[in-house]
Protein backbone atom coordinates (compact mmCIF):
# COMPACT_ATOMS: atom_id res chain seq x y z
CA UNK A 1 0.00 0.00 0.00
CA UNK A 2 1.36 3.43 -0.95
CA UNK A 3 0.77 6.50 1.24
CA UNK A 4 0.63 10.24 0.89
CA UNK A 5 1.33 12.80 3.60
CA UNK A 6 -0.41 16.14 3.61
CA UNK A 7 -0.17 19.24 5.79
CA UNK A 8 1.19 22.78 6.01
CA UNK A 9 4.79 23.72 5.37
CA UNK A 10 7.36 22.82 7.97
CA UNK A 11 5.16 20.31 9.80
CA UNK A 12 7.48 17.34 9.19
CA UNK A 13 6.07 15.58 6.12
CA UNK A 14 9.39 14.97 4.35
CA UNK A 15 11.17 14.11 7.60
CA UNK A 16 8.44 11.60 8.47
CA UNK A 17 8.70 10.10 4.97
CA UNK A 18 12.44 9.55 5.45
CA UNK A 19 11.90 7.96 8.86
CA UNK A 20 9.20 5.70 7.43
CA UNK A 21 11.46 4.68 4.54
CA UNK A 22 14.13 3.66 7.06
CA UNK A 23 11.61 1.89 9.27
CA UNK A 24 10.31 -0.46 6.57
CA UNK A 25 13.88 -1.37 5.59
CA UNK A 26 15.45 -1.49 9.07
CA UNK A 27 17.07 -4.81 10.00
CA UNK A 28 16.29 -4.39 13.72
CA UNK A 29 13.11 -2.29 14.06
CA UNK A 30 11.93 -1.46 17.59
CA UNK A 31 8.14 -1.13 17.90
CA UNK A 32 7.98 -0.06 14.28
CA UNK A 33 10.73 2.55 14.71
CA UNK A 34 14.09 2.32 12.87
CA UNK A 35 17.00 1.41 15.10
CA UNK A 36 19.34 3.92 13.35
CA UNK A 37 22.22 1.55 14.11
CA UNK A 38 22.06 -1.15 11.45
CA UNK A 39 23.85 -0.79 8.12
CA UNK A 40 20.61 0.05 6.30
CA UNK A 41 19.72 2.86 8.72
CA UNK A 42 23.24 4.29 8.72
CA UNK A 43 23.40 4.24 4.93
CA UNK A 44 19.99 5.93 4.71
CA UNK A 45 21.00 8.60 7.22
CA UNK A 46 24.24 9.52 5.46
CA UNK A 47 22.52 9.42 2.03
CA UNK A 48 24.51 6.57 0.50
CA UNK A 49 21.59 4.12 0.28
CA UNK A 50 20.45 4.11 -3.35
CA UNK A 51 17.31 2.14 -2.59
CA UNK A 52 15.68 5.23 -1.03
CA UNK A 53 15.12 7.83 -3.74
CA UNK A 54 13.87 11.35 -2.96
CA UNK A 55 12.50 13.47 -5.80
CA UNK A 56 11.29 17.08 -5.74
CA UNK A 57 8.27 17.29 -8.03
CA UNK A 58 8.52 21.08 -8.12
CA UNK A 59 11.59 20.86 -10.35
CA UNK A 60 11.11 17.33 -11.74
CA UNK A 61 7.52 17.33 -12.88
CA UNK A 62 7.67 16.19 -16.47
CA UNK A 63 6.51 12.92 -18.02
CA UNK A 64 10.14 11.95 -18.69
CA UNK A 65 10.98 12.19 -14.98
CA UNK A 66 8.20 9.76 -14.08
CA UNK A 67 9.04 7.46 -16.97
CA UNK A 68 12.58 7.13 -15.64
CA UNK A 69 11.08 5.98 -12.33
CA UNK A 70 8.89 3.44 -14.15
CA UNK A 71 12.00 1.98 -15.74
CA UNK A 72 13.89 1.81 -12.42
CA UNK A 73 11.14 0.07 -10.45
CA UNK A 74 11.71 -3.11 -12.45
CA UNK A 75 15.13 -3.56 -10.84
CA UNK A 76 15.44 -5.21 -7.42
CA UNK A 77 16.82 -3.22 -4.46
CA UNK A 78 20.60 -3.37 -4.13
CA UNK A 79 20.78 -3.60 -0.34
CA UNK A 80 17.43 -2.92 1.33
CA UNK A 81 14.22 -4.95 1.28
CA UNK A 82 12.20 -2.28 -0.52
CA UNK A 83 12.98 0.40 -3.07
CA UNK A 84 11.22 3.50 -1.67
CA UNK A 85 10.40 6.57 -3.75
CA UNK A 86 9.68 9.77 -1.85
CA UNK A 87 8.04 12.37 -4.13
CA UNK A 88 7.89 15.75 -2.42
CA UNK A 89 5.39 18.44 -3.52
CA UNK A 90 3.69 15.81 -5.67
CA UNK A 91 0.86 18.20 -6.59
CA UNK A 92 3.34 19.99 -8.90
CA UNK A 93 3.42 17.06 -11.35
CA UNK A 94 1.96 17.71 -14.77
CA UNK A 95 -1.16 15.93 -15.99
CA UNK A 96 0.94 13.68 -18.20
CA UNK A 97 3.26 12.88 -15.30
CA UNK A 98 0.30 11.90 -13.11
CA UNK A 99 -0.97 9.59 -15.85
CA UNK A 100 2.45 7.99 -16.15
CA UNK A 101 2.64 7.54 -12.36
CA UNK A 102 -0.84 6.03 -12.18
CA UNK A 103 0.16 2.90 -14.08
CA UNK A 104 2.96 2.16 -11.59
CA UNK A 105 0.68 2.77 -8.61
CA UNK A 106 -1.95 0.41 -10.03
CA UNK A 107 0.40 -2.52 -10.58
CA UNK A 108 3.54 -1.89 -8.56
CA UNK A 109 6.26 -4.52 -8.09
CA UNK A 110 6.25 -6.07 -4.63
CA UNK A 111 9.61 -4.51 -3.79
CA UNK A 112 8.52 -0.90 -4.52
CA UNK A 113 6.80 1.59 -2.21
CA UNK A 114 5.78 5.17 -2.95
CA UNK A 115 5.52 7.93 -0.32
CA UNK A 116 3.95 11.12 -1.66
CA UNK A 117 4.09 14.44 0.21
CA UNK A 118 2.04 17.54 -0.59
CA UNK A 119 0.75 20.77 0.89
CA UNK A 120 -2.21 20.86 -1.51
CA UNK A 121 -3.95 17.46 -1.63
CA UNK A 122 -6.94 18.94 -3.50
CA UNK A 123 -4.75 19.21 -6.59
CA UNK A 124 -4.07 15.47 -6.72
CA UNK A 125 -6.22 13.44 -9.15
CA UNK A 126 -8.79 11.17 -7.53
CA UNK A 127 -7.24 8.21 -9.34
CA UNK A 128 -4.00 8.80 -7.41
CA UNK A 129 -5.67 9.44 -4.06
CA UNK A 130 -7.78 6.27 -4.25
CA UNK A 131 -4.64 4.14 -4.42
CA UNK A 132 -2.88 5.70 -1.42
CA UNK A 133 -3.45 5.84 2.30
CA UNK A 134 -3.67 9.38 3.62
CA UNK A 135 -1.98 10.84 6.72
CA UNK A 136 -2.67 14.44 7.76
CA UNK A 137 -0.03 16.57 9.50
CA UNK A 138 -1.38 19.43 11.59
CA UNK A 139 0.35 22.63 12.62
CA UNK A 140 2.57 22.24 15.66
CA UNK A 141 1.30 24.05 18.75
CA UNK A 142 3.20 27.02 20.15
CA UNK A 143 3.85 25.09 23.37
CA UNK A 144 5.46 22.14 21.54
CA UNK A 145 7.58 24.43 19.37
CA UNK A 146 8.84 26.20 22.49
CA UNK A 147 9.70 22.86 24.11
CA UNK A 148 11.68 21.75 21.08
CA UNK A 149 13.47 25.11 20.82
CA UNK A 150 14.43 24.86 24.48
CA UNK A 151 16.05 21.48 23.80
CA UNK A 152 17.92 22.85 20.78
CA UNK A 153 19.11 25.92 22.69
CA UNK A 154 20.26 23.81 25.64
CA UNK A 155 22.25 21.45 23.43
CA UNK A 156 23.76 24.36 21.48
CA UNK A 157 24.57 26.49 24.56
CA UNK A 158 22.27 29.33 23.42
CA UNK A 159 21.02 31.79 26.03
CA UNK A 160 17.51 32.87 25.09
CA UNK A 161 14.71 34.53 27.05
CA UNK A 162 11.22 33.08 27.43
CA UNK A 163 9.69 36.03 25.59
CA UNK A 164 12.08 35.50 22.66
CA UNK A 165 11.15 31.80 22.50
CA UNK A 166 7.46 32.69 22.49
CA UNK A 167 7.91 35.24 19.70
CA UNK A 168 9.81 32.75 17.54
CA UNK A 169 7.16 30.08 18.13
CA UNK A 170 4.29 32.43 17.24
CA UNK A 171 6.06 33.82 14.16
CA UNK A 172 6.69 30.29 12.86
CA UNK A 173 2.90 29.78 12.56
CA UNK A 174 3.04 26.09 13.46
CA UNK A 175 6.05 25.23 11.27
CA UNK A 176 8.99 23.78 13.21
CA UNK A 177 11.31 24.32 10.25
CA UNK A 178 10.51 28.04 10.19
CA UNK A 179 11.11 28.27 13.95
CA UNK A 180 14.55 26.69 13.59
CA UNK A 181 15.33 29.00 10.67
CA UNK A 182 14.49 32.09 12.74
CA UNK A 183 16.58 30.77 15.62
CA UNK A 184 19.50 30.14 13.28
CA UNK A 185 19.35 33.72 12.01
CA UNK A 186 19.36 35.04 15.57
CA UNK A 187 22.58 33.24 16.57
CA UNK A 188 24.68 34.33 13.60
CA UNK A 189 26.56 36.97 15.58
CA UNK A 190 25.71 36.23 19.21
CA UNK A 191 24.35 33.35 21.28
CA UNK A 192 22.47 35.70 23.63
CA UNK A 193 18.96 36.29 22.30
CA UNK A 194 16.16 38.49 23.60
CA UNK A 195 12.81 39.56 22.12
CA UNK A 196 14.15 42.84 20.72
CA UNK A 197 16.82 40.99 18.77
CA UNK A 198 14.27 38.57 17.32
CA UNK A 199 11.97 41.40 16.23
CA UNK A 200 14.86 43.33 14.72
CA UNK A 201 16.09 40.35 12.69
CA UNK A 202 12.67 39.45 11.30
CA UNK A 203 11.93 43.09 10.45
CA UNK A 204 9.18 43.78 12.98
CA UNK A 205 9.02 47.51 13.89
CA UNK A 206 9.16 48.32 17.57
CA UNK A 207 5.75 47.86 19.12
CA UNK A 208 5.98 51.35 20.62
CA UNK A 209 6.00 52.87 17.12
CA UNK A 210 3.05 50.80 15.98
CA UNK A 211 1.13 51.61 19.14
CA UNK A 212 1.75 55.34 18.67
CA UNK A 213 0.44 55.26 15.10
CA UNK A 214 -2.66 53.27 16.06
CA UNK A 215 -3.31 55.52 19.07
CA UNK A 216 -3.08 58.59 16.82
CA UNK A 217 -5.53 57.05 14.33
CA UNK A 218 -7.97 56.23 17.12
CA UNK A 219 -7.74 59.83 18.38
CA UNK A 220 -7.87 61.40 14.89
CA UNK A 221 -4.44 62.96 15.43
CA UNK A 222 -2.88 63.13 11.95
CA UNK A 223 0.18 65.09 13.11
CA UNK A 224 1.20 62.50 15.69
CA UNK A 225 0.57 59.66 13.22
CA UNK A 226 2.82 61.26 10.59
CA UNK A 227 5.56 61.91 13.15
CA UNK A 228 5.50 58.25 14.18
CA UNK A 229 5.60 57.16 10.54
CA UNK A 230 8.66 59.32 9.95
CA UNK A 231 10.40 57.74 12.94
CA UNK A 232 9.81 54.25 11.54
CA UNK A 233 10.95 55.22 8.04
CA UNK A 234 14.10 56.84 9.46
CA UNK A 235 14.75 53.57 11.29
CA UNK A 236 14.97 51.85 7.89
CA UNK A 237 11.81 49.74 8.08
CA UNK A 238 9.97 48.70 4.93
CA UNK A 239 6.64 50.48 4.39
CA UNK A 240 4.78 47.32 3.39
CA UNK A 241 5.98 45.52 6.53
CA UNK A 242 5.00 48.50 8.68
CA UNK A 243 1.50 48.56 7.20
CA UNK A 244 1.13 44.81 7.72
CA UNK A 245 2.19 45.18 11.36
CA UNK A 246 -0.36 47.96 11.86
CA UNK A 247 -3.11 45.77 10.42
CA UNK A 248 -2.11 42.88 12.69
CA UNK A 249 -1.95 45.20 15.71
CA UNK A 250 -5.46 46.57 15.08
CA UNK A 251 -6.66 43.00 14.53
CA UNK A 252 -5.09 41.96 17.84
CA UNK A 253 -6.87 44.83 19.59
CA UNK A 254 -10.13 43.54 18.13
CA UNK A 255 -9.35 39.99 19.25
CA UNK A 256 -8.42 41.20 22.73
CA UNK A 257 -11.64 43.21 22.93
CA UNK A 258 -13.52 40.03 22.00
CA UNK A 259 -11.90 37.32 24.14
CA UNK A 260 -9.26 39.06 26.32
CA UNK A 261 -6.45 36.70 25.25
CA UNK A 262 -3.43 37.27 22.99
CA UNK A 263 -0.09 35.66 22.22
CA UNK A 264 3.16 37.37 21.25
CA UNK A 265 2.81 40.31 23.68
CA UNK A 266 4.37 40.86 27.09
CA UNK A 267 2.56 42.28 30.12
CA UNK A 268 3.30 45.93 29.38
CA UNK A 269 2.24 45.61 25.75
CA UNK A 270 -1.00 43.89 26.77
CA UNK A 271 -1.76 46.80 29.09
CA UNK A 272 -1.43 49.20 26.15
CA UNK A 273 -3.65 47.01 24.00
CA UNK A 274 -6.21 46.91 26.79
CA UNK A 275 -6.26 50.73 26.89
CA UNK A 276 -6.73 50.95 23.14
CA UNK A 277 -9.52 48.35 23.23
CA UNK A 278 -11.48 50.27 25.87
CA UNK A 279 -11.53 53.49 23.85
CA UNK A 280 -12.95 52.19 20.56
CA UNK A 281 -15.89 50.16 19.28
CA UNK A 282 -15.67 46.88 17.42
CA UNK A 283 -17.39 48.48 14.44
CA UNK A 284 -14.69 51.11 14.04
CA UNK A 285 -11.93 48.53 14.50
CA UNK A 286 -13.42 46.48 11.66
CA UNK A 287 -13.72 49.60 9.51
CA UNK A 288 -10.06 50.49 10.12
CA UNK A 289 -8.93 46.95 9.24
CA UNK A 290 -10.91 47.04 5.98
CA UNK A 291 -9.50 50.46 5.06
CA UNK A 292 -5.93 49.41 5.86
CA UNK A 293 -6.34 46.18 3.89
CA UNK A 294 -7.53 48.19 0.88
CA UNK A 295 -4.54 50.50 1.34
CA UNK A 296 -2.26 47.45 1.37
CA UNK A 297 -3.69 46.26 -1.95
CA UNK A 298 -3.28 49.69 -3.51
CA UNK A 299 0.27 49.93 -2.19
CA UNK A 300 1.33 46.88 -4.21
CA UNK A 301 0.73 48.67 -7.51
CA UNK A 302 1.96 52.12 -6.55
CA UNK A 303 5.36 53.58 -7.42
CA UNK A 304 4.95 56.18 -4.63
CA UNK A 305 4.45 53.89 -1.66
CA UNK A 306 5.34 56.45 1.02
CA UNK A 307 2.87 59.01 -0.34
CA UNK A 308 0.13 56.40 -0.59
CA UNK A 309 0.88 55.19 2.93
CA UNK A 310 0.88 58.68 4.45
CA UNK A 311 -2.32 59.77 2.71
CA UNK A 312 -4.03 56.54 3.74
CA UNK A 313 -3.18 57.10 7.40
CA UNK A 314 -4.22 60.76 7.18
CA UNK A 315 -7.55 59.69 5.72
CA UNK A 316 -8.17 57.50 8.75
CA UNK A 317 -7.24 60.41 11.04
CA UNK A 318 -9.53 62.98 9.41
CA UNK A 319 -12.54 60.73 9.10
CA UNK A 320 -15.74 62.22 10.46
CA UNK A 321 -15.43 62.27 14.23
CA UNK A 322 -19.17 62.18 14.71
CA UNK A 323 -20.17 58.59 15.39
CA UNK A 324 -23.93 59.18 15.13
CA UNK A 325 -24.41 55.98 13.17
CA UNK A 326 -22.71 53.82 15.81
CA UNK A 327 -24.68 55.53 18.59
CA UNK A 328 -27.97 55.15 16.75
CA UNK A 329 -27.37 51.46 16.04
CA UNK A 330 -26.47 50.98 19.70
CA UNK A 331 -29.65 52.70 20.84
CA UNK A 332 -31.76 50.70 18.40
CA UNK A 333 -30.22 47.51 19.79
CA UNK A 334 -31.30 48.57 23.26
CA UNK A 335 -34.83 49.31 22.05
CA UNK A 336 -34.98 45.91 20.33
CA UNK A 337 -34.03 44.19 23.57
CA UNK A 338 -36.83 46.04 25.38
CA UNK A 339 -39.32 45.07 22.68
CA UNK A 340 -38.37 41.40 22.81
CA UNK A 341 -38.54 41.39 26.61
CA UNK A 342 -42.03 42.90 26.56
CA UNK A 343 -40.98 45.85 28.71
CA UNK A 344 -41.75 48.40 25.98
CA UNK A 345 -45.43 49.02 25.25
CA UNK A 346 -46.80 50.32 22.01
CA UNK A 347 -47.43 53.77 23.57
CA UNK A 348 -44.15 53.94 25.43
CA UNK A 349 -43.21 57.22 23.78
CA UNK A 350 -46.68 58.71 23.78
CA UNK A 351 -47.86 60.65 20.74
CA UNK A 352 -45.24 62.64 18.91
CA UNK A 353 -46.39 64.88 16.09
CA UNK A 354 -43.69 65.70 13.51
CA UNK A 355 -44.09 68.05 10.55
CA UNK A 356 -41.64 68.81 7.76
CA UNK A 357 -41.48 72.50 8.68
CA UNK A 358 -38.37 73.94 10.35
CA UNK A 359 -38.48 75.17 13.97
CA UNK A 360 -41.71 73.30 14.66
CA UNK A 361 -42.52 72.84 18.31
CA UNK A 362 -42.80 69.26 19.48
CA UNK A 363 -45.87 68.73 21.66
CA UNK A 364 -46.82 66.04 24.12
CA UNK A 365 -43.53 64.09 24.13
CA UNK A 366 -44.44 62.05 27.21
CA UNK A 367 -42.77 58.93 28.55
CA UNK A 368 -44.80 55.85 29.48
CA UNK A 369 -46.23 56.31 32.99
CA UNK A 370 -45.05 52.78 33.80
CA UNK A 371 -41.43 53.79 33.27
CA UNK A 372 -39.63 55.28 36.27
CA UNK A 373 -38.37 58.89 36.36
CA UNK A 374 -41.42 60.17 34.45
CA UNK A 375 -41.00 63.57 32.88
CA UNK A 376 -42.48 65.67 30.14
CA UNK A 377 -40.05 66.68 27.42
CA UNK A 378 -40.81 69.80 25.48
CA UNK A 379 -38.19 70.96 23.02
CA UNK A 380 -37.74 72.59 19.64
CA UNK A 381 -37.20 70.40 16.65
CA UNK A 382 -34.23 71.32 14.48
CA UNK A 383 -34.42 69.44 11.23
CA UNK A 384 -31.04 68.44 9.91
CA UNK A 385 -29.86 66.78 6.76
CA UNK A 386 -30.15 63.10 7.69
CA UNK A 387 -30.22 61.68 4.17
CA UNK A 388 -26.54 60.71 4.43
CA UNK A 389 -26.68 58.46 7.47
CA UNK A 390 -30.24 57.30 8.23
CA UNK A 391 -30.71 55.08 5.12
CA UNK A 392 -27.38 53.45 5.97
CA UNK A 393 -28.56 52.78 9.51
CA UNK A 394 -31.74 51.13 8.25
CA UNK A 395 -29.81 49.12 5.65
CA UNK A 396 -27.32 47.96 8.32
CA UNK A 397 -30.23 46.63 10.36
CA UNK A 398 -31.20 44.40 7.45
CA UNK A 399 -27.64 43.19 6.92
CA UNK A 400 -27.19 42.41 10.62
CA UNK A 401 -30.35 40.29 10.73
CA UNK A 402 -32.57 42.72 12.67
CA UNK A 403 -35.48 42.14 10.31
CA UNK A 404 -38.20 43.25 12.71
CA UNK A 405 -36.68 46.69 13.22
CA UNK A 406 -35.79 46.96 9.54
CA UNK A 407 -39.35 46.35 8.36
CA UNK A 408 -40.73 48.91 10.82
CA UNK A 409 -38.23 51.59 9.85
CA UNK A 410 -38.53 51.33 6.06
CA UNK A 411 -39.45 54.70 4.50
CA UNK A 412 -38.92 56.55 7.78
CA UNK A 413 -36.93 59.70 8.35
CA UNK A 414 -34.60 60.70 11.19
CA UNK A 415 -35.09 64.11 12.78
CA UNK A 416 -32.52 65.66 15.09
CA UNK A 417 -34.31 67.12 18.10
CA UNK A 418 -31.17 68.27 19.89
CA UNK A 419 -27.58 67.15 20.44
CA UNK A 420 -28.70 64.15 22.47
CA UNK A 421 -31.99 63.06 20.91
CA UNK A 422 -32.84 61.86 17.41
CA UNK A 423 -36.49 61.28 16.60
CA UNK A 424 -37.98 58.95 13.98
CA UNK A 425 -40.58 60.42 11.64
CA UNK A 426 -43.22 58.12 10.11
CA UNK A 427 -44.69 59.79 6.98
CA UNK A 428 -47.62 57.34 7.07
CA UNK A 429 -48.62 57.40 10.72
CA UNK A 430 -49.02 54.00 12.36
CA UNK A 431 -51.36 53.34 15.25
CA UNK A 432 -48.77 51.01 16.61
CA UNK A 433 -45.05 50.96 15.87
CA UNK A 434 -44.09 47.40 16.81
Amino acid sequence: MHIYLTGGRGTGKTSAAKVLARAINCLNPKDGEPCNECEICKAAINGSLTDIVEMDAASNNSVEDIRSIREEVNFLPTLAKYRVYIIDEVHMLSTGAFNALLKTLEEPPEHVKFILATTEPQKLPATILSRCQRFDFKKISVENIIKRLEVVCKESNINITEDALKIIAVLSEGAMRDALSILERCIQDDTDINEDKVKELVGIPKITYINKIVKAVFEYDATEALNSINEIIDDGKDISNVLWEIIKYVRDILLYKTNKTLDLYNKEELEEISKRAEDISKERLLSIIYDLSELENNLKWSTQKLIMFQTGIIKLCVEKKDTNMDNIVKRIDEVEKLVKSGKLSENAFGNVNYTPNSHQKVDNFVENPKIENKKIVETTEIRTNTEDFWPKVVDNLKKSGKVMLYTNLIQTNAVKLNDMIVGIEFPNRYDTIW
